[in-house]
């Protein structure tokens, strides 16, 4: 397996369109990367250009040691799964899986042997002999994964490869893809717009946006430490909460007619009289004591109970509003209440960039 590397990497269509704007990304040998982002931001070009089935513009594309801007996709020794598997229908899964190895003239008794050892893996050994219109989705995209597998390749590039399966297989496949990298040590990169599957999988989740990275880090720091509103609001569901409001004293924050809160002023670079867009993940907010000096004024409108938790639906100033509550959490009956968040769980942004104010981000 092998390191992936992108510097400067651009992708321009005819007349301007830039659909990828110098992306530079480090992907260490047997990582698992994610490219998360929502449709249209370059995510799968990116994935395209580096498996070579898209052009580069500029920059430069290594895998390994070797760049290969210039290397066919059958010689850059990567495997790639689809999103709509791109099975043979007229093969059987064995055939499928063998296919590849076939035209490299790999030996026979090889073949065999990697065939059955990926398909042991994969618990599809009973489906060897079936077409593929004889499997279930989530069979054939066990297949699809085995054919890449025996290849035995530098790098795996997943191109939404869960997105035609309905949820309870998502969630089995999802928790399959990540026992196999676990197993396999290999290089792989992901690419989704689904943030519970790029959570849930990922070393390095990349956020993109409008063919740029908004942040790339570990899941726990992409939803801690957001670098800029849309990851903010991107990550997480619900989403974050953001409200525009100013900075009234060192550590203090007042969103018009809502009331106030705290905020570490260590951690957020925000003096007195600053406009800001203020941040809270709905789980960080809670129902406030009656001796809490800092607090929100919360007019409830809705209640959705999910079952180990519930999410009050409501304003704040004019503005809505989503918290999260376990289930055992006792609600006023009144819908007029006051909400409180710890200071070290607000979030402050630039209204202007969307940059977060965060001194250390």
């Amino acid at each position: 397996m092998s390191s992936v590397t992108l510097e400067g990497v651009k992708k321009v269509y005819a007349g301007g369109v830039e659909a990828v704007k110098g992306i530079s990304l480090a992907m260490p040998n047997g990582s698992f990367t994610v490219l998360l982002g929502p449709s249209g931001c370059g995510k799968s070009t990116l994935l395209r250009m580096i498996a070579g089935l898209e052009t580069i513009t500029a920059g430069s594309v290594r895998i390994g040691d070797r760049v290969v801007n210039e290397v066919e996709p059958a010689e850059r020794d990567i495997a790639m799964v689809f999103q709509n598997y791109a099975l043979y229908p007229h093969m059987s899964v064995y055939d499928n899986m063998a296919y590849g190895l076939r035209n490299r003239g790999t030996p026979r008794e090889e073949i065999d042997a990697k065939v059955r050892a990926a398909a042991q893996m994969l618990a599809i050994e009973p489906f060897l002999g079936r077409r593929p219109r004889a499997l279930s989705g989530g069979q054939r995209q066990r297949v699809a994964m085995g054919r890449a597998i025996v290849r035995e390749p530098q790098a795996f590039l997943f191109d939404e490869p869960l997105s035609n399966l309905d949820a309870k297989l998502r969630l089995a496949m999802r928790i399959e893809i990540r026992r196999l990298h676990n197993r396999l040590k290999a290089t792989s990169i992901f690419v989704t717009h689904d943030q519970v599957e790029a959570m849930t999988l990922a070393d390095l989740v990349v956020v993109m946006n409008a063919g740029q990275i908004e942040q790339a880090g570990r899941p726990s720091e992409v939803y801690a430490r957001p670098a800029t509103r849309f990851v903010a609001t991107f990550i997480g569901a619900p989403a974050m909460n953001l409200l525009p409001g100013r900075v009234t004293a060192r550590g203090v924050v007042e969103i018009e007619g809502g009331g106030t809160l705290a905020f570490d002023p260590t951690v957020f670079a925000a003096e007195p009289g600053r406009s800001v867009e203020i941040g809270m993940r709905p789980e960080d907010i809670a129902i406030a004591a009656s001796d809490q000096p800092h607090a929100l004024a919360f007019s409830r409108e809705l209640i959705e109970d999910l079952g180990p938790n519930r999410l009050l639906h409501g304003r704040i100033g004019g503005h809505a509003l989503t918290i999260s509550t376990a289930a055992g959490v006792t609600i006023p009956e009144a819908a007029a209440m006051r909400l409180a968040a710890l200071a070290t769980s607000v979030h402050l942004f630039d209204p202007a960039s969307g940059r977060s104010l965060r001194a250390t981000a």
